[in-house]
């Protein structure tokens, strides 16, 4: 059966990048999971606290991470220790009472019971155990004072303190308090910079998967034509050469009476076969603890305007049909690994592949300057 090539270059194109969809939209759909289960909107905009009359409702909540400013903060002589750092120091504060009379004049009843806050400073906040604190804007996490040691510890030293029983302090201190390391504000911010960071990436690369899909010519490997003329119009020649009459196909790897192209999973290459200066392969031993079972060769391919391409794991048989063919296709090209051959090509310094442009780029503005 006689393969179908028409538009073979564009359909293979489009087949890579419909599989490379699938992992940055399932990523996506992760990070909306994750925004939907944990509270990262409210790290990023934290409620505002604007009144302490139900503390404890901001820690029933799916989310207790608040802001607010509080005023006339005392230090009540206690740190919080976590593996002999101190984390926070604790202070405490007593909200204003609500104004009992309306504007009216009329006197109107008020169930808020002005109990006194402990809130848990950072030590850059508070300047490690400022006496008094006239007046502070935070970030901090609501907590339940129960389900919290260092509290309970701290209530019990209060009420040792005051000479006063640990259910009389209960009912003067508000069962949840506000921490503000708990708030965790340089993690965070690293957790939502990784957050939206990661998910731009995968946004970027979705848009320029469907970008390919729409538009072939733009993918790397036609762009890289630019450097031998229009992309374009060099691609349709290559789809019209190989749809028409290939002159030599493997698995991945085809020739056409102008062009080298290699259609992979791993990557795509069209290459003008007369731009092609320097071709060999390597093999690569593949082997487990001293068991060898089997070897796989790799062809490289070096053409101008320093472009550089590798087809890895490759059958022997194969590559050396494509070398034998491009070599009597362009009697330029050099074939095999040698120092004679890479001196050619590169010179009397050898540069990584990656560098060349790069270096190039240099020697023509050096060049200009002079």
């Amino acid at each position: 059966m006689t393969e179908n090539y028409d538009h073979y270059i564009s359909r293979h194109i489009r087949r890579v990048y419909c599989r490379r969809l699938i992992p940055p939209v399932f990523y996506l759909i992760f990070l909306m999971f994750l925004w939907l289960v944990l509270p990262l909107y409210d790290i990023l905009f934290p409620q505002q606290l604007t009144s302490f009359e139900h503390l404890d409702t901001y820690n029933r909540q799916n989310s207790s991470y608040v802001e607010t400013t509080l005023t006339d903060l005392y230090f009540t002589g206690y740190t919080n220790v976590s593996l002999g750092r101190t984390t926070g120091y604790y202070y405490y504060t007593l909200p204003q009472q609500k104004d009992s009379k309306s504007n009216t004049g009329k006197k109107e009843d008020s169930s808020f019971n002005p109990q006194c806050i402990i809130v848990l400073l950072s030590p850059s906040t508070c300047e490690e155990g400022l006496p008094a604190i006239e007046s502070v804007h935070i970030r901090g996490k609501v907590l339940e004072g129960k389900a919290n040691p260092s509290f309970q510890a701290l209530l019990d030293n209060l009420s040792a303190d005051l000479d006063w029983t640990k259910n009389g302090i209960s009912e003067k201190v508000s069962s949840c308090f506000i921490s503000e390391p708990d708030f965790g504000f340089f993690p965070s911010m690293v957790l939502m910079a990784l957050y939206f960071a990661t998910g731009g990436y995968a946004l970027v690369h979705i848009l320029l998967d469907i970008l390919y899909l729409r538009f072939p010519v733009f993918v790397p490997a036609c762009r890289r034509l630019s450097r031998f003329g229009r992309p374009k119009e060099l691609l349709a020649q290559a789809e019209t050469e190989l749809a028409t009459l290939p002159q030599l196909a493997t698995e991945d790897m085809f020739i056409t009476e102008h062009y080298f192209i290699v259609l992979a999973n791993y990557g795509a290459a069209v290459i003008p076969i007369q731009e092609i200066v320097w071709i060999y392969k390597h093999s690569t031993l593949h082997k487990f603890l001293w068991y060898h079972f089997s070897i796989s060769y790799t062809l490289h391919v070096t053409a101008n305007k320093h472009l550089y391409f590798q087809c890895p794991k490759n059958m022997k048989s194969d590559i050396d049909g494509i070398i034998d063919y491009l070599a009597e296709a362009n009697h330029d090209i050099l074939v095999g690994f040698n120092e004679k051959n890479r001196q050619k090509v590169h010179g009397p310094f050898s540069y990584p592949p990656q560098f060349e442009r790069f270096i190039s780029f240099l020697k023509k503005r050096i060049g200009l300057r002079k």
